[in-house]
């Protein structure tokens, strides 16, 4: 059974990836969208897994659902409910964090969270402070993904994966043309990154 149900969050995320990802709005496209984390869910809590981490992956699918359509309400909702997912996300890591921050791959975190005032926060309007809040919190689940045990190093290269999915979400969302020729394969790789962040994430936990 266990199969049969990451074979359909699998074979929906390839829908996506592969045909939906850059058409238009559709009550399908949000269908499919939506299933692959709806998918993770049950099958985190099927498994036992912690419950903020099963409310991860359902906060997720909420996100991917509103982002499945246009508009800046529906940015917004997304922006909400995966700020919520990040915040059971470092609950859950935190929980199992040890040890000192590494220096290196911190500063270039951090790096990345400062130069986000340059290339990003100048171009995002009226979503200026939603946007600085959710990268705060998303550097924020980096920070507490470092210091997760080796054992964890799974879910720490799924952490890393979302920021950088993120990334080409907001380069695509501020920084491009709606008819720039290089939104399609945006949209393609930051899917591909962010399905791969979110597996590896429940993977690394579940085994």
């Amino acid at each position: 059974m266990t199969t049969l149900w990451i074979g359909l969050a699998g074979a929906a995320a390839l829908a996506y990836g592969t045909w939906f990802c850059h058409r238009a709005p559709s009550a399908l496209r949000g269908v499919i969208k939506t299933v692959p984390l709806a998918v993770l869910a049950g099958l985190a809590f099927a498994a036992g897994a912690p419950l903020v981490l099963v409310a991860g992956f359902a906060l997720s699918a909420l996100g991917d659902l509103a982002l499945s359509r246009r508009g800046e309400a529906a940015f917004l909702t997304g922006l909400i409910a995966f700020a919520a997912a990040h915040i059971a996300y470092v609950w859950v890591f935190a929980g199992l964090a040890q040890g000192a921050l590494p220096l290196v791959p911190v500063a270039i975190l951090l790096i990345y969270a400062a130069s986000s005032e340059v290339w990003l926060s100048p171009h995002t309007g009226t979503l200026r402070w939603p946007v600085r809040g959710y990268v705060a919190l998303i550097t924020g689940m980096g920070l507490v993904a470092l210091m997760l045990p080796a054992g964890y190093g799974i879910v720490t290269l799924g952490a890393g994966l979302f920021i950088a999915s993120d990334t080409l979400l907001a380069v695509q969302m501020f920084r491009m043309a709606p008819d720039h020729p290089a939104q399609r394969a945006v949209s393609v790789a930051l899917w591909a990154l962010y399905i791969a962040a979110q597996a590896l994430i429940l993977w690394g936990f579940m085994g």
